[in-house]
C-alpha cells in the first residue's frame, strides 16, 4: 500500500463518500503507511465473473506470469461492486490505497477530480503502446474534456437484450423486439403462469442509472447541461425515468419484487426461465455459470423509441466498461505502469476478455476470432455506432447515488401499487438535485 498527500483531495473525496452508500469505517483490508517491499503491488480488482472466487481464478496465473517476466509480485484482492466506490473514497480521504485498481469507467472524472489518480499523459500513455492503441469510445471515459485521463481502459462493455429463445416460442413470438413499444407488446403475451417478461434490479443503483441515462437520451435529455451542473427535472429527463419506471407500474411486464432486486439477482431469474428478457452488459459467463446453455439464449441491440440504433441517432447504451488507474503516489510507479501495460497488451487482452465475457479496448486485440461471438459482434458493434459516454463530470458519482435512489424509490412506490404519475416522478427528481446542490 502507498500513502498520498491526502489533504490535497480531501474536499472533493469527502463530497463523493457522502454520495455513496454503506460507507464503511476503518482502513481498506492491507492498508497502511508505506512499503518497505517496493518489489512488491497491491492491486483493487472489480468483480467481472459470476462470483469473486471466479476472478480470482481467472486472474491469478497471468499475476504469476507477470511476476515470472519482471520479479514484480501483485497482491490481488477483487472487491464487489457494492463495496467498491466506497472502499476507493475511503482510500482517498484516508491516505491508504493500493498501487493499482480497476474503476467502473462512469467514475473516471468523479476520482480525477480528488487528485489521488495519476494523469494518464501523452508520455505515460507511450509506455503502454500509446493512446491509439485503444478505441477512442474507450478513451472517451477515461476522465474530464480537455484533462490528461485519470486511466487506461481495461474491459469495454456495452448493453444489449438477452432474451429466452424457448419463452418466445412458447408465447408466438417470432423474434427479440427493436422498439419499447414492441417490447411491451411482447412484455404483455410473456408475462404469464408465474413468469415476467423483464428483469430489473430496483435498488442497484448504478444499474437504474444506466437505464435511466439510455432513455434519457432517447428523450433528449443528459442530466447535466453544458457547465456540468445538474438538470435532473427536465420534461425528458422526467420521461426517460418515468418510462423505465412504467414498465413495472403501467405495463406490468416486470416482477413487483424486483424493486428489492440488488447486482445481478435479474440474471439469475432469467438463467432460471423465470423471465424471459434482461438488459445487461456481457453476460454470457453468468448464465453459463448457472447453468444456461449458450443456445438457449438469443441477444440484440437494446430497443430504441422507433427505427433502429445507429450512428448520431438512437443512443441505446452508455459506454460501459472498466479502467485501469495507479494511485498518484505509489512508490513503485514504474512497476505500476509496467503492470498497466502487461494488462493491456495483446496477449492479456485477448486472454482476459475472452475469459470476462467482455471486449478489448485495444484495437489490435480486438481483431482476434475469439471475439468473433454473436454476443460480442452485437456488443461491438453497438460501442462503434449507438452508445454514448455518461457525463464525465465531478459529480458523476453523486448522480448515480441520487438519481439511482429516485428511481429505487418510484420502483418501490409501483411494487405497493402507488401510483407512479409524472408529478411524483418530478419530485423524486427535484429532490435529487436538491441534494446534489447541498453537498
Amino acid at each position: 500500500m502507498r500513502t498520498f498527500r491526502a489533504a490535497a483531495c480531501a474536499a472533493t473525496a469527502a463530497s463523493l463518500l457522502a454520495a455513496t452508500t454503506a460507507c464503511g469505517g476503518g482502513s481498506p483490508t492491507g492498508g497502511g503507511g508505506s512499503n518497505d517491499k517496493p518489489e512488491t503491488l497491491t492491486y483493487w480488482a472489480s468483480n467481472q465473473g459470476p462470483n469473486l472466487e471466479a476472478d480470482k481464478k481467472i486472474l491469478t496465473p497471468e499475476l504469476k506470469k507477470f511476476e515470472k517476466r519482471t520479479g514484480i509480485k501483485v497482491e490481488l484482492e477483487v472487491i464487489p461492486w457494492s463495496d467498491l466506490l466506497n472502499r476507493i473514497v475511503t482510500a482517498t480521504t484516508s491516505g491508504q490505497g493500493p498501487d493499482v485498481l480497476n474503476i467502473g469507467n462512469t467514475w473516471s472524472a468523479s476520482l480525477q477530480a480528488t487528485g489521488a489518480l495519476m494523469p494518464w499523459d501523452d508520455k505515460a500513455f507511450e509506455k503502454v503502446g500509446g493512446r491509439d492503441r485503444f478505441v477512442e469510445s474507450a478513451l472517451g471515459s477515461t476522465g474530464a474534456t480537455g484533462s490528461d485521463p485519470a486511466a487506461v481502459p481495461l474491459y469495454s462493455m456495452a448493453y444489449a437484450l438477452y432474451y429466452n429463445k424457448k419463452m418466445f416460442a412458447d408465447a408466438g413470438i417470432d423474434g427479440p423486439p427493436a422498439t419499447w413499444d414492441e417490447l411491451v407488446a411482447d412484455g404483455k403475451k410473456l408475462s404469464r403462469d408465474g413468469k415476467w417478461a423483464l428483469g430489473a434490479e430496483g435498488s442497484n443503483l448504478s444499474n437504474n442509472i444506466h437505464q435511466v441515462f439510455v432513455l434519457g437520451k432517447q428523450h433528449g435529455a443528459d442530466f447535466f447541461d453544458s457547465r456540468g451542473e445538474p438538470d435532473f427535472t427536465s420534461d425528458g429527463a422526467v420521461a426517460a425515468v418515468k418510462s423505465y419506471v412504467d414498465l413495472m407500474a403501467e405495463a406490468k411486464i416486470i416482477a413487483p419484487g424486483n424493486s428489492e432486486y440488488a447486482q445481478n439477482q435479474s440474471l439469475g431469474d432469467f438463467a432460471k426461465n423465470k423471465t424471459a428478457m434482461v438488459l445487461w452488459q456481457a453476460a454470457a459467463s453468468t448464465f453459463e455459470s448457472q447453468g444456461m446453455k449458450e443456445d438457449e439464449w438469443g441477444v440484440a441491440p437494446v430497443p430504441v423509441r422507433s427505427g433502429a440504433p445507429g450512428p448520431g441517432t438512437s443512443v441505446n447504451s452508455m459506454v460501459a466498461g472498466i479502467n485501469m488507474a495507479v494511485f498518484q503516489n505509489t512508490d513503485n510507479l514504474d512497476g505500476a505502469v509496467k503492470f498497466v501495460e502487461f494488462m493491456t497488451s495483446d496477449e492479456e487482452q485477448k486472454i482476459l476478455c475472452s475469459a470476462f465475457g467482455s471486449i478489448p479496448p485495444v484495437k489490435s486485440a480486438q481483431r482476434d476470432p475469439a471475439f468473433d461471438r454473436p454476443e460480442l459482434e452485437v456488443l461491438r458493434k453497438t460501442l462503434a455506432e449507438s452508445a454514448a459516454p455518461l457525463p464525465q463530470v465531478p459529480d458523476e458519482s453523486q448522480f448515480e447515488t441520487t438519481v439511482g435512489t429516485a428511481v429505487k424509490n418510484l420502483f418501490a412506490a409501483a411494487a405497493t401499487g402507488r401510483e407512479v404519475t409524472t408529478e411524483t416522478v418530478r419530485a423524486e427528481l427535484v429532490e435529487a438535485e436538491q441534494q446534489m446542490t447541498k453537498q
